[in-house]
């Protein structure tokens, strides 16, 4: 360790910097983009908000045999085996939005997972303005 010696001011440099224990147990880290293979797009538009749940394998015995390059799909399996919001998937994961995507992309198209329909934009407004009226008639009553 490093002795800082008399307190003179004077700043010495210790011979040999001596790593801590803890950095040397760590394992090698990858960078997040390197499980994409450098992809950044998803086959599907994925919402912060849009669900995703993994298939009912329970009946089968278990979830299926997944290749070398898709483990990650497992991790997201186990954690959409209730649906999940993208948002809970990436804060389980701890990746980058853009790799969850591309991650949870991959697993629907091996038809591992589910993506739920996200309705954005106009697409059934219509619904959702009825409903928040039935909500607010209903609060209106209480």
């Amino acid at each position: 360790m490093f002795d800082p010696g008399p307190p003179s001011g004077e700043f010495v440099m210790p011979a040999v910097f001596e790593q801590p224990a803890a950095l040397e147990d760590q394992t090698a880290i990858v960078r997040p983009y390197a499980l994409t293979g450098g992809r950044t797009r998803a086959n599907y538009a994925l919402e912060l908000e849009t669900l995703i749940s993994a298939k009912d394998y329970a009946a089968t015995g278990g979830f299926p045999e997944v290749a070398a390059e898709q483990i990650e799909c497992v991790s997201i399996m186990e954690e959409c085996r209730t649906p999940r919001s993208v948002a809970e998937i990436v804060a389980a994961l701890r990746v980058p939005l853009g790799v969850a995507r591309v991650l949870i992309s991959d697993a629907a198209d091996a038809g591992l997972v589910t993506v739920h329909k996200t309705v954005t934009g106009n697409d059934g407004a219509e619904a959702h303005l009825v409903l928040m009226e039935r909500v607010l008639s209903g609060l209106r009553r209480l």
